[in-house]
């Protein structure tokens, strides 16, 4: 039997997994959900006597199955290959009592490659399906590493565009390097005015944007996202939280059924709802616990039940979770509320008019059964980072140390734990640099990735270091009133 997806915000126009992954988002702007996320669970005696690209194949053919098994087995071989740099994919390393699961293995050293490698396989299956053909152009906001990760996955993608915004100015010199020098002939990337927030929002104002449709169509292109909210993006990730489990017991660290705990560096939620549904498909979880920096708005909600996002923004040293609007969130709401459709477009409607909403205390005390929370300041970042360097001889990224910091603080409840650890640290260089108590002063991002290395002895990635040579193609920085004309003109370009 087929698995529907309908928008959280109305079950009233079913579709296939196919359908919602091309789509991207609903046209009422919720994210698609389905009703029978639980009602398969995967056989955890078979999860851990296997591999990753068996653990993926299985994930995918729960949540995704109108994929056909030779599809699915297709898009599993592609997108994890020689273009990780090991074969385990996500290795599990250990760091003092707990572990760090390396998410950051492919080919832009971020977490997100698990994912965009994936998910422009899974488009293609689903077009070559479509009765009708035409182009998809891929459009998304980045806070820092989507975009790359985008970018890298979908360049001359035959059939596919990318559109990449990212807030000029809010994301280190590496990613920003990462994007603008980018080649692909059917890639377009643009840095905005304003904050990863204001560019999320207005990327979901284009996709709602029925004229911008309209012209499109014309000339036979769709919109489509490569954003978290895409249930092609949420889905692949759901298999690290599974393969780390394998991992665990195939080293006699725990037994097949006992429950851990995971730790994730959150911005937009996705990552973190991977595990939510990892727990729903059968994975015994203990915690999932948030971790968030100065922005610290999921923090709030999980400890208040209130979601305020009318607060100061504040620039961290962790910028791909500098979020003030967590916009998976919602697909968790719709589960923790009963799939109660009215209350979640309530909620969402109050969030975008009056920036706030509040949870009764059915639904918060829901989400503590499976969520807690804690955040770290820029402070407690970087001595978490020089403590492990320290203390462990492990060299983690920001955003990776945000999430232990957190995890060092909370009370050990004798499970074993994992945290997320999102990104190479050279993406960073600069703030690792720094964290361990040298000067950066003058010193421009690869003057620092070289410090580091030297500092170290851990040698720079070469897809990173290697961007020193590399031209810069992409220099647009536009308002955000623009960015639907940019959209326009590079469909206009690649589809031309």
């Amino acid at each position: 039997m087929k698995t529907f997806y309908h928008s959280t915000r109305s079950a009233n126009e079913a579709v296939t997994s196919k359908q919602a992954i091309l789509t991207g988002i609903a046209p009422d702007g919720g994210l698609y959900v389905s009703d029978q996320l639980g009602q398969a669970t995967l056989e955890l005696s078979e999860v851990v006597s296997s591999g990753y690209h068996t653990i993926a194949r299985n994930v995918l053919s729960t949540l995704l199955p109108d994929y056909t098994a030779d599809e699915v087995a297709s898009c599993v071989a592609g997108a994890y290959a020689e273009n990780f740099d090991t074969p385990d994919v996500t290795p599990l390393t250990a760091v003092g009592s707990d572990w760090l699961l390396e998410l950051w293995h492919g080919p832009t050293c971020a977490f997100k490659d698990v994912a965009l490698q994936m998910l422009p396989r899974l488009m293609s299956v689903a077009r070559a399906g479509e009765a009708a053909g035409g182009g998809v152009m891929i459009v998304t906001a980045t806070s820092g590493d989507t975009g790359k990760a985008a970018l890298d996955g979908f360049a001359d993608v035959a059939g596919t565009g990318v559109t990449v915004f990212y807030p000029a100015g809010k994301v280190s010199d590496i990613q920003r390097l990462q994007m603008v020098t980018q080649r692909g002939a059917n890639v377009a990337v643009a840095g905005i005015r304003g904050t990863f927030d204001d560019a999320q929002t207005q990327v979901k104002r284009i996709f709602a944007d029925r004229e911008v449709a309209a012209r499109l169509a014309e000339k036979g292109v769709v919109l489509s996202s490569a954003n978290s909210i895409n249930v092609g993006r949420l889905v692949p990730q759901v298999t690290y939280y599974f393969d780390a489990y394998a991992q665990m017991v195939q080293r006699g660290v725990i037994s097949c059924g006992d429950a851990i705990d995971y730790c994730v560096p959150t911005g937009n939620f996705g990552d973190v709802l991977a595990g939510y549904y990892a727990k729903q498909l059968g994975l015994p979880v203990g915690q999932l616990i948030v971790a968030s920096n100065t922005n610290k708005v999921l923090t709030d909600f999980i400890q208040t039940g209130v979601y305020d996002r009318r607060r100061e923004f504040v620039k961290t040293i962790s910028p791909s979770m500098d979020i003030l609007v967590s916009s998976n969130l919602e697909r968790l709401l719709y589960y923790l509320s009963d799939g109660d459709c009215e209350r979640v477009a309530s909620w969402m409607a109050n969030l975008s008019g009056a920036g706030v909403y509040t949870l009764p205390n059915d639904v918060m005390d829901r989400m503590r059964e499976t969520f807690s929370c804690g955040f770290a300041t820029d402070d407690e970042t970087r001595a978490t980072i020089r403590s492990t360097w320290d203390e462990q001889g492990v060299l983690i990224d920001p955003h990776t140390a945000v999430g232990k910091c957190v995890l060092d603080r909370v009370p050990f409840e004798g499970r074993q734990r994992v945290c997320l650890s999102t990104a190479n640290p050279y993406k960073f260089s600069a703030d690792v640099l720094a964290a361990l108590g040298k000067s950066v002063e003058g010193l421009d991002g690869f003057a620092c990735m070289d410090e580091l290395e030297k500092l170290t002895g851990v040698p720079a990635p070469a897809q990173l270091s290697s961007l020193r040579t590399a031209a810069v193609l992409h220099d647009t920085v536009c308002d955000q009133a623009e960015m639907s004309d940019f959209v326009e003109a590079a469909c206009e370009r690649v589809f031309a």
